[in-house]
């Protein structure tokens, strides 16, 4: 029988178990910052108890640093599932080394921090990024969103998740996914359904998945035959805008018998239009949507998806930074992210 690796202690254990804050256990351990001698002493008594050993690669991390790194997501991003699912699976990857996260409001001012014991708020930015954090993630990044170009050059390492498209300064990593792929194998998913008129409801914007997706879609019909009917809708629609969309594609083109909706958590207002228009979701009008979530999964027939994996594609943006940090890999490491197809009745009829 094998015996199994015992957990190594982190200094997140220890904060827990003391009630204190992970920077106030750091100080008590290294005998720094204003800390209580009684607080002191029992930090140390309660990581002796525990077996804490110091993390030599999470030090490394911290020497001279600030402990923490910066999240910018895109401006919609509160509204959707995804980037908060992204964002969590982000903050556990970084803490494990040690690591706050602080995400950065869209247009500058408050920030909202990520530590061990929960998020904390700050209003305002007291000097240069580059003093406040040792590096950035910048998520889907937008040639016109303005905040990019600044981060890009703030003088850390900057990790984006997806390629950015736009003349600023190249990051120094990134973690990309092959979009043209997944809707590709979404595409010929309801093909093989037996669909013969396929539509998307794309996403505006600039960023390297919207752009994706609508070359994709009219590259894909040009080497089949057959045309991908095409509306964009906003970023973060609503099932409200996909439902309209949809309403306006069926009314104008009877025969379309397939709709994917790319934005996340917009299938339900693409079953309210079919059911408007009398046909059956699965037979008459096959379904999909490019972000799998709840609002996917829960919809009536359940919805088939692409499955980003959101949680463990933000641990892999943080693994990467948290990497370069360390001087654990090299600058401009581009990192592949593997997604699933999830398919449903809404496209098996089943």
């Amino acid at each position: 029988m094998t015996t199994p690796t015992p957990r190594t202690v982190t200094l997140l254990d220890v904060a827990h178990a003391a009630g204190v804050s992970k920077s106030t256990v750091s100080d008590a351990l290294q005998g720094s910052g204003r800390v209580a001698e009684t607080t002191r002493d029992r930090v140390r008594a309660i990581a002796e108890e525990l077996g804490y050993r110091p993390n030599s690669a999470a030090q490394r991390l911290r020497r001279a640093r600030t402990g923490a790194i910066g999240l910018h997501l895109p401006r919609t991003a509160t509204r959707l599932d995804y980037y908060m699912t992204l964002a969590f699976g982000a903050v556990e990857r970084a803490q494990e080394e040690g690591l706050d996260v602080v995400l950065l409001a869209p247009t500058g001012g408050s920030t909202r921090s990520f530590g061990p014991l929960g998020p904390t708020h700050s209003s305002g930015s007291s000097g240069p990024l580059a003093s406040r954090v040792d590096g950035l993630l910048v998520i889907d990044p937008e040639i016109d969103d303005t905040a990019v170009p600044g981060l890009l050059g703030s003088g850390v390492p900057v990790v984006t998740g997806e390629r950015y498209l736009g003349p600023s300064p190249t990051p120094t990593g990134a973690v990309v996914c092959d979009n043209a792929a997944s809707l590709t194998t979404l595409l010929d998913h309801v093909r093989d359904r037996g669909a013969r008129r396929p539509s998307l409801l794309a996403p505006e914007g600039s960023s390297s998945w919207a752009q994706a997706l609508r070359a994709t879609a009219t590259a894909w019909g040009a080497a089949n035959g057959t045309e991908v009917a095409l509306r964009t809708v906003p970023f973060a629609a609503t099932p409200t805008d996909t439902e309209a969309a949809t309403l306006e594609l069926l009314t104008a083109d009877p025969s379309i018998d397939a709709v994917i909706c790319a934005p996340d958590g917009t299938a339900p207002g693409v079953l309210r239009a079919a059911a408007a228009h009398h046909m059956t979701v699965g037979t008459d009008l096959l379904v999909a949507t490019c972000v799998d979530g709840s609002a996917a999964r829960n919809t009536n027939p359940p919805t088939t998806a692409v499955d980003l994996r959101p949680a463990a594609y933000g641990r892999a943006c943080a693994e990467l930074l948290c990497d370069v940090l360390a001087g654990r890999t090299a600058p401009d490491t581009v990192r592949r992210h593997e997604w699933a197809l999830l398919t449903r009745p809404s496209t098996t009829g089943i």
